[in-house]
């Protein structure tokens, strides 16, 4: 394909975030970070319209030297695994603006264009086909978030974006090390394309698993290097909570089936029980931290904790069900937490305090708030008929095949999400009607609803008719499995 759609895509944001530069007007730079980023996803749904589910070849190649003394390329390209991720970073994009709209209020201009920076960068990360090129756009993302959390947070603001920064940049290092070993290693090329059908020695690869393990570890995260998020998501405005949990997370999911899993499958299945017992780790415990929260944006902080150890415990079970579960749950968690996180954030805009201790009755003053807010709680419980049901129970199938203990210590993962979750929703919207009398409370405006419909589409969409997203990702998870098993001596 000459039209070079994917680079559109990744810098349509960019050259947004450039002409931003020269508006003066705050609402001038709303609408035009709101028109880029509506622009931007109406290229993503163009890319999913013209995708090609029959195939895992990589589609709308683009390929451009750039450093040829290093054999370093400008190179671009999405299969089925990358294409939800491209989607679900666009569909979130303009959500995040809308919900910055009033909430941020000061230094707009550079608010807006480090969130356009930062949905260029992310986009990038999908997209990238080579490894140097990928590693500038997953390392040039801490700088917009630091940004976004350090500048417009909360009034812990600096030390976490500082324990963010200082997390992911160890992890990152340790990935660069990495990506000059898998060089040399790999034929002195940058091509992931390339590198993935290399045969690595086994000490190569196991070195390797656990320098890309920590480094997408501290992404996704999983414990014990899972600290950071909590203060990040609690100081973080609303848009870059959503963007930590919608699209920031799945990046290190993402480097799991795009490095560790094709490049290091002797590897990968070597060490998988022990990929699986921390999952399940996470599971749990993130569980349990949930359930002791009462600021609701730990709460759902803690939550994302245990949901992303569905998703890596989907991905290394190896197995069909547990790998296409744990990529569409990456999806789901997007949705559904992304959607979460805007909701603890209009509340917040109205009362100035996150503690579910100081809610109650919310149901009576803000009908639709509470309405839409139990259909993504339910989402998150994995109700039937949510989109997180049909992630969730690929997952778990896929889990009970791969080893039977960590699918039961999953199922209580869920028992307690249900929890956590309805204990939450139960403080908020039920009870005595506390809220009125505190708080002067309205309910969700039109630009607001206009935030909250697409995410309550995609829930029930996902969830009552899962086979469009399942048709994207099934040809590549098969050719991913087959690579794992051929190399690896998988399942």
């Amino acid at each position: 394909m000459g039209f070079p759609l994917l680079s559109l895509i990744v810098f349509t944001p960019a050259a947004g975030a450039a002409f931003l530069i020269f508006l003066r007007s705050d609402n001038a730079m709303r609408w035009t970070a709101l028109a880029v980023t509506v622009i931007d996803l109406a290229l993503c749904i163009l890319m999913l319209a013209r995708f090609d589910t029959a195939t895992h070849a990589m589609q709308f190649t683009e390929t451009r030297p750039w450093v040829p003394a290093l054999g370093i390329t400008y190179a671009l390209g999405i299969d089925g695994i990358s294409a939800l991720f491209v989607f679900l970073t666009g569909l979130l994009g303009w959500i995040c603006v809308l919900a910055s709209w009033v909430a941020i209020d000061r230094k707009v201009k550079e608010f807006m264009i480090s969130l356009l920076v930062m949905q260029a960068l992310m986009l990038g990360v999908f997209c990238a086909l080579d490894l140097f090129l990928f590693y500038v756009f997953w390392e040039a993302t801490l700088i917009p978030m630091y940004l976004i959390i350090g500048v417009w947070g909360g009034e812990g603001r600096v030390y976490a974006a500082f324990k963010f920064f200082l997390y992911t940049l160890a992890g990152s290092l340790l990935f660069l090390i990495g990506v000059i070993v898998l060089y040399f290693h790999g034929g002195e090329t940058f091509d992931i394309l390339a590198l993935t059908a290399q045969d690595l020695p086994f000490q190569v690869q196991a070195w390797l698993f656990f320098a890309f393990l920590i480094a997408f570890a501290v992404k996704v995260p999983m414990v014990p290097v899972h600290t950071w998020l909590p203060d990040a998501h609690v100081q973080a405005p609303t848009a870059g909570s959503i963007i930590l949990a919608g699209v920031l997370l799945k990046m290190g999911a993402y480097g799991f089936l795009r490095f560790s899993l094709p490049m290091l499958p002797e590897a990968s299945v070597h060490y998988s029980t022990l990929m699986l017992v921390l999952s399940a780790l996470a599971i749990v415990y993130g569980g349990l931290l949930a359930l002791a929260q009462d600021d609701l944006k730990k709460l759902v902080a803690y939550s994302s904790i245990s949901h992303m150890g569905f998703v890596t415990l989907g991905i290394f079970a190896l197995n069909f069900r547990g790998l296409e579960g744990g990529i569409l749950q990456m999806f789901n968690h997007g949705v559904t937490t992304g959607a979460l996180f805007l909701f603890v954030g209009l509340i917040y805009e109205r009362t100035h305090t996150r503690s579910m201790a100081d809610y109650g009755g919310l149901m009576k003053a803000a009908p639709v708030y509470t309405t839409f807010l139990a259909l993504f709680t339910l989402s998150s419980m994995a109700l039937p008929g949510t989109n997180s049901f049909v992630g969730e129970l690929l997952v778990l199938s896929g889990g009970f095949a791969a080893n039977l203990a960590v699918g039961a210590a999953a199922v209580l993962g869920a028992l307690l999400g249900a929890a956590y979750l309805l204990g939450m929703y139960r403080k908020v919207a039920l009870g005595p009607a506390s809220v009125g009398a505190r708080f002067k409370i309205r309910d969700v405006n039109a630009r607001e609803m206009t935030a909250i419909l697409p995410l309550a589409v995609f829930v029930l969409w996902v969830g009552l008719y899962p086979k469009p997203f399942l048709n994207i990702i099934d040809a590549s998870v098969k050719h991913l499995l087959a690579q794992v098993h051929a190399k690896g001596g998988g399942q």
